[in-house]
């Protein structure tokens, strides 16, 4: 996005808009983490640091598309996950920066399983 208003010019980057649907995808409940891609080999669970992997974004004068690529948690209801996904992340981006975000397309590569929480449970098998 770039607005050139009295003062100046003022230009949004790609990366920033990325960081943002990014972070919002992160804190939206049922995703796991993000996706590096199928061509990275297996889906694999990213924490904050890479934010960026994951989202692709299409950023123009006034509007932004966006995709992402994400690992729900098993036993989540995956399309009220995306939706709630696409919500969250359309919102943050247009709060944010003032783009219209124009379309968030989602594509789940993953099903990530909780860990065993109780290891000293006396029916596990060892």
């Amino acid at each position: 996005m770039s607005e050139d208003n009295q003062t100046g010019l003022i230009r949004i980057s790609d990366d920033v808009v990325s960081t943002i649907a990014g972070l919002a995808a992160l804190e939206t409940a049922g995703i796991a983490g993000m996706s590096g891609g199928i061509s990275e080999g297996l889906a694999k669970r990213l924490s904050g640091k890479n934010v960026q992997r994951g989202v692709s974004v299409e950023v123009g004068q006034v509007e932004a598309a966006i995709d992402l690529r994400v690992i729900v948690n098993y036993g989540s209801r995956i399309q009220d996950v995306c939706r709630d996904l696409q919500e969250n992340v359309r919102e943050a981006v247009e709060n944010m920066t003032g783009l219209t975000v124009v379309e968030v397309n989602v594509k789940v590569e993953g099903v990530a399983f909780k860990e065993e929480d109780n290891i000293d449970d006396p029916h596990r098998v060892k």
